[in-house]
């Protein structure tokens, strides 16, 4: 499937799902409506709430926030994910030591650590932030571990009977068996990242995101919820947008799949 037709396909299925809800919202069923306005507000209010916030520039304070918290809690995970992952993967003795402690510390449900982040940082951008490094850092650290450990034992042989030092098997062997891992993990991070900020702001914060939804959630305002969930996901989406620009540039080397041919 070439681009043009995924891409027609895609907005094809954005524009049934938005009409189903709004004639959902809007047209009884057999003198029931089967989903509320009440409840799950429609299409046409969702749209006019985004709007106003742009039109009235409500909104830019609050998305340049969660972007600060956002991008800072991505870059701060990923860079710890990755250099402790490449760590664990060279030094099995060490993985093998903390793997317990790092095994427990992620099983640690993140809504639980909001607030001890939020009383241990206060109510600024810092304790979101330290929430979405937690969200982002497993997943990375995990994928990058994986990546290395994953590296092909033949390659591993050839490139070290060559005399490869480690410096050079680590830019040549290890660094671009993890690549494709990292990416992977990367595109699942920025929303998690996003989360971590968005679930801080909900819990409290004066401004963000989830600021703006729990204001609207407070006074049963559907619509300002939805337009706030809507503003997040093209929010991750543009973020997810630059990662893959990055992962493009970097992975120019890599084949590509048969999936990935027009």
């Amino acid at each position: 499937m070439n681009r043009t037709a995924l891409i027609a396909l895609q907005i094809l299925v954005a524009i049934v799902a938005i009409a189903l809800w709004y004639a959902l919202t809007t047209f009884p069923i057999f003198g029931r409506m089967i989903l509320p306005p009440f409840f799950f507000s429609n299409p046409v209010d969702v749209a006019n709430q985004v709007v106003k916030w742009f039109v009235t520039g409500v909104i830019w304070r609050h998305l340049w926030v969660t972007l600060s918290e956002a991008v800072l809690a991505f870059v701060i995970g990923s860079v710890g994910g990755v250099l402790v992952g490449f760590w664990f993967a060279r030094q099995p003795r060490t993985a093998a030591v903390f793997d317990p402690y790092v095994k427990m510390v992620n099983a640690l449900p993140r809504v639980v650590l909001a607030p001890i982040f939020t009383l241990w940082l206060g109510l600024g951008i810092w304790s979101k932030v330290a929430l979405g490094v937690t969200l982002v850092f497993f997943i990375v650290f995990f994928n990058v571990y994986q990546g290395v450990k994953e590296v092909s034992p033949t390659v591993l042989a050839n490139a070290r009977m060559l005399g490869m030092s480690e410096r050079q098997l680590m830019r040549h062997v290890y660094w671009p068996s993890a690549l494709s891992w990292m990416f992977s993990s990367l595109h699942t991070s920025v929303g998690f990242a996003v989360v971590g900020a968005v679930v801080g702001e909900y819990l409290g914060s004066a401004a963000g995101l989830g600021y703006l939804i729990q204001q609207a959630e407070g006074v049963f305002d559907v619509a300002g919820v939805f337009a706030g969930m809507f503003v997040l996901a093209v929010f991750v989406l543009t973020i997810d947008a630059g990662v893959s620009v990055v992962e493009r540039r970097l992975l120019a080397w890599r084949p590509m799949t048969s999936e990935a041919r027009p």
